[in-house]
């Protein structure tokens, strides 16, 4: 059994893990954006608000396992 006063290394090697998925995928959109750029402002516009909502799929789990050290 665990003693919750000694602090898991799943924390930070967690909020590595966020801060290493968030860069990622700046790079990754950020890539695209010569594409994007020549698309019509509203397609624009959906593409920006997609891809800046979809990054936040792949947290809840390792937030999950942040905490309990299982990811289910």
């Amino acid at each position: 059994m665990n003693d919750p006063a000694i602090p898991s290394w799943r924390k930070p090697a967690g909020a590595l893990a966020i801060l290493l998925l968030i860069a990622v995928w700046c790079v990754l959109v950020a890539s695209l954006s010569r594409y994007v750029g020549e698309w019509w402002w509203p397609a624009q516009l959906v593409f920006y608000v997609v891809t800046g909502i979809i990054w936040i799929m792949p947290l809840k789990p390792l937030l999950l396992w942040m905490e309990t050290g299982r990811w289910r």
